[in-house]
């Protein structure tokens, strides 16, 4: 996760070092910006150059998290021409330069601006500053409930209408084809069907309600083994049949998973990059010790790497021990297994 801080005064690159250490402590990648002059307040800090309008675009290419030191004016400017989607822009917040009021300007709840504006607020001794309708009510936020728990949003104007449901004083439903466990949060009710509500699933084809916002975890995991150079095509080719066959849609897989021996396999490495897909490498040990029975053996991938699978066991593995739900197919010098980790719906488990 990485965040950029700027500031503008000498008050306010003394607050940004301070939020940096936070930040960081967070587990955050941070860069802390500030004019030339500051600079020399801390070795931590860098200046902004060429200048904040080249800055900007850059952190808002690369960056999860933006925090403007300073005057909400010189954000808004600085960040209106890079402005694309509430599901794709990253979370920005303002702090003024005593640190006694952290605003969220933008994406509050899925990129997880008002969570954080409550996070440093604590930090400062300040007072979030957060204007989202939900938020206001104290209501619950399907879109920033589906972010924390990594779900997929079928449409945003689904969740806005159920939002406005929930305004309008509810109650609306919640369909799951997982476990529920826990109290709803006020102005849900579990229901098959009616008018208005979501469902939490994996289907393509359930929509329960008359007006349905759609939830779909991200908790596929593709097992990936293939022979040395094997094209990116050859892989996208079979994973994609395959999803396809079992109705699962690409952007549900949370990662793919291989032996360590394949941290060079070009193909591999652009198939999970081009489709933004997080890959994770495992040694035969690890894979040796997969839990469950049954995986596919075959002598010659135990004398050449070390384990008898590769694509069922790394599947298991990155799902934490997960089922099955394809095992392992070959085509073309690519061998696939799909495993889908457990899941349960929690609404109390907000962070």
């Amino acid at each position: 996760m990485k965040a950029v801080l700027f500031s503008f005064t000498r008050r306010g690159a003394r607050l940004s070092i301070s939020v940096q250490s936070y930040l960081k402590l967070c587990g955050w990648q941070v860069r802390a910006l500030t004019g030339k002059k500051f600079i020399s307040l801390d070795s931590k800090l860098e200046e902004i150059e060429p200048d904040l309008g080249s800055c900007t675009g850059q952190a808002f290419s690369e960056a999860e998290l933006l925090v403007f030191i300073g005057a909400s004016g010189i954000a808004v400017r600085s960040i209106a021409p890079y402005i694309k989607s509430k599901t794709t822009d990253p979370a920005v917040l303002v702090i003024d330069e005593k640190g006694q009021y952290v605003i969220p300007l933008l994406s509050g709840h899925i990129g997880g601006a008002n969570q954080m504006s409550r996070k440093l607020a604590g930090y400062l001794h300040g007072q979030p500053v957060i204007t989202t309708a939900t938020d206001v009510n104290h209501l619950f936020a399907v879109d920033e409930w589906a972010a924390r728990n990594h779900m997929v949003i079928s449409s945003m104007r689904e969740a806005k209408a159920f939002s406005a449901g929930l305004l309008d004083g509810g109650p609306v439903g919640v369909y799951s084809d997982f476990p529920v466990e826990g109290a709803l949060p006020e102005g849900l009710e579990m229901q098959p069907s009616g008018p208005l509500g979501m469902a939490v699933t994996l289907s393509l084809d359930c929509y329960p309600f008359a007006e349905t916002v759609v939830l779909r975890p991200r908790i596929i995991h593709l097992g990936i083994g293939c022979r040395k150079d094997t094209p990116e095509e050859a892989i996208s080719r079979l994973v994609l049949r395959e999803l396809r066959r079992l109705r699962i849609s690409l952007n549900l897989v949370a990662d793919i998973a291989t032996i360590d021996i394949k941290k060079q396999e070009t193909g591999l490495l652009h198939f999970a990059r081009n489709n933004a897909i997080p890959i994770h490498f495992y040694s035969a040990e690890q894979l040796n010790a997969a839990p469950g029975l049954g995986f596919a053996s075959s002598r010659f991938v135990q004398k050449t790497t070390g384990t008898d699978n590769v694509c069922e066991r790394a599947a298991v593995l990155a799902s934490r021990g997960g089922r099955l739900l394809l095992h392992k197919t070959v085509r073309d010098g690519v061998t696939l297994a799909i495993a889908c980790e457990e899941f349960c719906v929690n609404f109390e488990m907000m962070e």
